[in-house]
């Protein structure tokens, strides 16, 4: 018995060791969205951190201030359900679907 024990747990750190590689490189991995038709767009990266926001002068209204906040909010919740997607398919690829609390 204590010998299974040792060998999942070797199991466990491996794939531990796995998943923060994984991490650190869906850290350097973007996803891209646009909404508004190509006016405003958002890149996230599998951190869910925003790196950067485009926005074309046509959409830059100022008797309209609320449209272009409104596309911008939406620009940035894309990309980082889209980030988030990333990740837990990657995440799902490495475990073989297994769900670890507070990893996937």
């Amino acid at each position: 018995m204590a010998k299974g024990m040792g060998n999942m747990l070797k199991q466990a750190q491996k794939l531990q060791s796995r998943i923060f590689k994984l991490q650190e490189q869906l850290a350097d991995r973007t996803v891209e969205t646009t909404v508004g038709g190509g006016m405003v767009k958002a890149v996230a990266n599998g951190k869910q951190e925003l790196l950067s926001i485009k926005i074309e002068r046509e959409v830059v209204d100022p008797d309209d201030v609320q449209m272009l906040e409104d596309l911008i909010v939406a620009a940035v919740n894309d990309a980082l359900k889209k980030s988030q997607d990333m990740v837990s398919e990657e995440m799902t690829k490495l475990t073989g679907g297994f769900k670890i609390p507070g990893i996937t």
